[in-house]
């Protein structure tokens, strides 16, 4: 059974208002922490990162939560980055999917991911697939947390979703 908009609306507002409370208590810390005016590009090389979306799954023709959570790897001194992630999309089908994540930072504070992996089987459509999922985000440093919007668009070829939410990490 799909999670309602009205619950799915609830857990987006929680959820930005407990990470609005990080933000103001970490907003001078995170504001003299990075020297803008290097010409190396400096991320730190470790994220653990949650991200809390609304996903509108095109083949069914409705919204679900979904939950991403992720580790990435910085290579050092560069603007690439790569590591493994999870997403479940909270509705009745239980979407679950594996995969190995590439980033690239063309600028600061944006990031690009290409994660290919596989989508579990479900009784309706046992076995194993493959799945693509293409990630834009936008973050906003506050110490060593990261918050931001994100985009996402997820294809197995036969059906697609996009989602839009929140991304939530802390560097390290």
């Amino acid at each position: 059974m799909p999670i309602s908009i009205r619950r799915i609306s609830f857990i987006l507002l929680i959820t930005g208002i407990s990470q609005n409370g990080i933000f103001a208590q970490h907003q001078e810390h995170g504001a003299h922490q990075h020297d803008h005016g290097s010409h190396h590009y400096e991320h730190p090389q470790n994220e653990i990162g949650v991200g809390n979306y609304l996903s509108y799954l095109a083949g069914e023709n409705e919204f679900a939560y979904s939950l991403h959570i992720h580790y990435l790897r910085a290579f050092k001194e560069s603007r690439f980055g790569a590591g493994i992630g999870y997403e479940q999309i909270f509705d009745e089908h239980r979407h679950r999917s594996l995969a190995f994540i590439g980033t690239f930072r063309p600028v600061t504070h944006l990031v690009l991911s290409l994660a290919p992996g596989m989508l579990f089987g479900t009784e309706e459509n046992p076995g194993i697939r493959f799945a693509l999922h293409t990630e834009l985000v936008y973050e906003f440093e506050i110490g060593d947390f990261h918050i931001g919007p994100a985009l996402e668009f997820a294809t197995t070829f036969s059906e697609y979703h996009i989602s839009l939410g929140v991304h939530f990490a802390y560097a390290f």
